[in-house]
C-alpha cells in the first residue's frame, strides 16, 4: 500500500522531513502498526515515536485514533499532544 505520510512539529524535526510517499507493508493495517514500523525505519523516527500514545494521527484529514483501519487511506498525517490559549 503507498501512503503519502504528513509529519507536523517536533514529528517533522525529528523525523528531517515534512513527509514523504511511502510504501507500507501489507501487514500493517492500522495507525498503531504504521507507527510501530515507521518507528524501527531509523533513529529519527524511532525518536519521533518514542512515545507512541502522545502522537496524534489523522486518515485523509481527519482525525482517528491509534486503532483505525489504513485501508483505502491516500494520506496519514501525524501531530505532537497540542496546546494553545
Amino acid at each position: 500500500m503507498s501512503l503519502e505520510l504528513r509529519y507536523f512539529a517536533w514529528v517533522r524535526e525529528r523525523i528531517g522531513s515534512p513527509g514523504e510517499s511511502l510504501d507500507v507493508p501489507g501487514d500493517v493495517t492500522t495507525v498503531s502498526e504504521l507507527i510501530s514500523w515507521l518507528a524501527n525505519k531509523d533513529e529519527g523516527y524511532a525518536a519521533a515515536f518514542a512515545e507512541p500514545d502522545i502522537i496524534r494521527a489523522a486518515i485523509d484529514h481527519e482525525h482517528v485514533e491509534h486503532d483505525a483501519a489504513l485501508a483505502g487511506a491516500k494520506e496519514v498525517a501525524f501531530f505532537p499532544p497540542m496546546t494553545g490559549g
